[in-house]
């Protein structure tokens, strides 16, 4: 199969959509506790959709992963187990800066992590930006972090000029100080997913000589690194369970309810537990799909794969600013500030486009 470059691009614009629209279904859950909630939509996320569209979409899954060695399965699934610190500090980050800045914080650093670091780690930097393709998609990657850069600074514009009242009706847990400490340490941890899909490169060779199709030969490497995903956060939500006593959740359709402030009996609240199985499983199935179509993506890429992660992180702040629209979390901010973010997208629209052209070249040099 020749490559796509620019098919690759849409495949990781779908897949930031997905990313940037998983939170929303989050947003319908009534009476839960966030770990209770995330956990199961998590469960959806890191194992049934993995396994199933793996199972379905490749051959022989099973022998594939028995023939991957003991070394190459560790350090995709340990990766993954630090991305998952990432990703369950992603969502406080999400309860307190919103989806606005809260992801063009935490992707800046995941961007440039996950970017650069495995090219450097294995000495390619250099020979990369000595051809003209490569240094088309290094400009692609500094125009990404340009915009992503821009995006930051309208989120902060927009916290200084917005009443406190305003921004808490959007964000009911809004805490820039706090918020901004966990953008940095979910992003820089969250870059470990793309150290994972490196090292899990192996687990698609085997399937490619399995007999699966190309451009679903990244699936089976998904298995492993959420595996280690799903172990993190399982280990943080039922520690958070237990603490919070948040546990009867997963069997009561009544929310305990503490005492009343004035002295009333307590009352028990109704849980809708039906309705939040869907919206958690909406969620979970539409966050795992960034990465179905990112494995898609990344085999459109031709010799450097590693711009892939770029794109995905442009994608899922274009897409997520979007929501952040939808959902009035910028309704206050100036025309300065909308001015900004409207930069911003439009910046990290260009920089998806230079590095599918840099990567069109690399396919095509003759």
């Amino acid at each position: 199969m020749t490559p796509n470059p620019f098919l690759g691009v849409f495949f990781h614009w779908l897949g930031g959509l997905a990313s940037g629209s998983f939170y929303v279904p989050y947003r319908r859950v009534r009476n839960w506790a966030w770990e209770t909630y995330w956990l199961i939509g998590g469960f959806f996320s890191w194992i049934i959709a993995p396994w199933v569209l793996g199972l379905t979409m490749t051959n022989d899954l099973l022998g594939v992963l028995s023939r991957t060695p003991s070394r190459t399965l560790f350090y995709a699934w340990l990766f993954g187990a630090l991305w998952g610190v990432g990703g369950l500090t992603f969502g406080l980050t999400m309860r307190y800066l919103g989806m606005s800045l809260g992801m063009g914080v935490a992707l800046g650093f995941c961007a440039a992590f996950g970017t650069l670091v495995p090219p450097i780690f294995k000495g390619q930097l250099v020979a990369i930006a000595a051809s003209t393709s490569g240094k088309i998609i290094l400009l692609g990657v500094g125009v990404c972090l340009t915009g992503i850069a821009i995006a930051a600074l309208a989120g902060l514009s927009k916290e200084r000029e917005m009443p406190e009242d305003k921004k808490r009706a959007a964000i009911r847990e809004f805490n820039f100080s706090k918020g901004m400490v966990v953008a940095v340490f979910s992003g820089i941890m969250s870059s470990c997913f793309a150290y994972g899909l490196n090292a899990g490169a192996p687990i698609s060779d085997l399937s490619a000589a399995a007999g699966t199709r190309a451009i679903w030969t990244g699936l089976p490497k998904l298995v492993v690194v959420l595996l280690g995903g799903f172990t993190t956060n399982l280990i943080w939500c039922v520690a958070l369970n237990l603490k919070n006593k948040t546990g009867y959740q997963y069997v009561s359709r009544m929310l305990r309810a503490g005492p009343d402030p004035k002295g009333a009996a307590p009352t028990d609240l109704r849980v809708p537990v039906l309705v939040n199985l869907l919206f958690c499983a909406l969620a979970g199935t539409t966050w795992y799909m960034q990465f179905f179509f990112y494995t898609m993506g990344e085999t459109q890429m031709g010799a450097f794969r590693f711009s892939s992660w770029t794109l995905h992180m442009a994608s899922i702040i274009i897409f997520s600013t979007m929501w952040g629209w939808i959902l009035h979390e910028w309704k206050g901010a100036s025309r300065r500030t909308h001015v900004l973010i409207g930069a911003g997208i439009a910046i990290l629209i260009l920089s998806t486009l230079t590095v599918g052209y840099g990567n069109y070249l690399g396919v095509n040099a003759k």
